[in-house]
């Protein structure tokens, strides 16, 4: 398999007043196309600035970040957001829902932004809601749902646009456990069709659920865990 994602080097500074901390501290490693990868490490390891870095909402001080063959990391913002818009896709704990719109209008919103005409992106956000098990929840609002259902709402966005890479950051920090272990089922079924997962949890059950656990701590991998198991449809 090809190395979808490489980074080298890759360093992340802020200033805060007369500090400079090192959020990230020359960290190396890649990822496959295919691998389902959890980010994890304690509050203030760096798990959340590298998964900015990740899906190219933010740059590194210095480094190289090489994304399905290309250098992002040098990139203007516009190209920066074209890049992320195209090959990536996203899931978020608090979901990002916009509670006016139904679940299918949430869903089809990306695709408005890329000049999708109505009628098919209404057909493609059905189709994607139907994939994650809520063909019958098409005309219900966000909170009309529950919290596993938002989830999957949001999965069908992430899914939009066919990403090659989806990027979730602690997807299932704010469900119970059984929503959290349906949503992991629907992530391991992505990934049995071949599409890489990049994932930050806090929770050990959760990372466990993955093929790989990278462990960051003060701005370093501190370790890098292959797990044997393998997600067959």
């Amino acid at each position: 398999m090809a190395d979808v994602i490489v980074l080298k080097d890759i360093v992340k500074t802020f200033v805060m007043g007369d500090t400079v901390l090192n959020a990230l501290d020359h960290v190396n490693f890649s990822v496959e196309e295919g691998d389902f990868v959890a980010i994890m490490g304690p509050s203030g390891s760096g798990k959340s600035t590298m998964m900015n870095i990740l899906g190219c909402l933010d740059r590194p001080t210095s480094g190289e970040y090489h994304l399905d063959g290309r250098e992002v990391a040098s990139l203007s913002d516009d190209e920066l957001a074209r890049t992320r818009n195209k090959k990536i896709g996203f899931v978020f704990q608090n979901f990002n829902l916009l509670s006016k719109l139904t679940a299918q209008e949430n869903v089809a919103l990306p695709l408005v932004y890329a000049g999708v005409p109505e009628e098919e992106r209404m057909e493609r956000a059905r189709k994607a809601l139907e994939s994650v098990g809520l063909g019958d929840r098409l005309d219900h609002k966000p909170m009309e749902m529950s919290g596993g259902q938002r989830q999957r709402v949001a999965i069908a966005r992430a899914l939009i646009n066919d990403p090659a890479i989806v990027m979730a950051d602690e997807p299932t920090g704010n469900l119970d456990t059984k929503s959290s272990y349906e949503i992991m089922d629907i992530f391991k079924s992505l990934n049995a069709e071949g599409r890489t997962l990049v994932m930050v949890t806090h929770e050990p059950d959760i990372g466990r659920q993955t093929k790989r656990i990278l462990v960051m701590r003060d701005g370093h991998l501190n370790s890098d865990e292959r797990l044997v198991q393998d997600y067959v449809q």
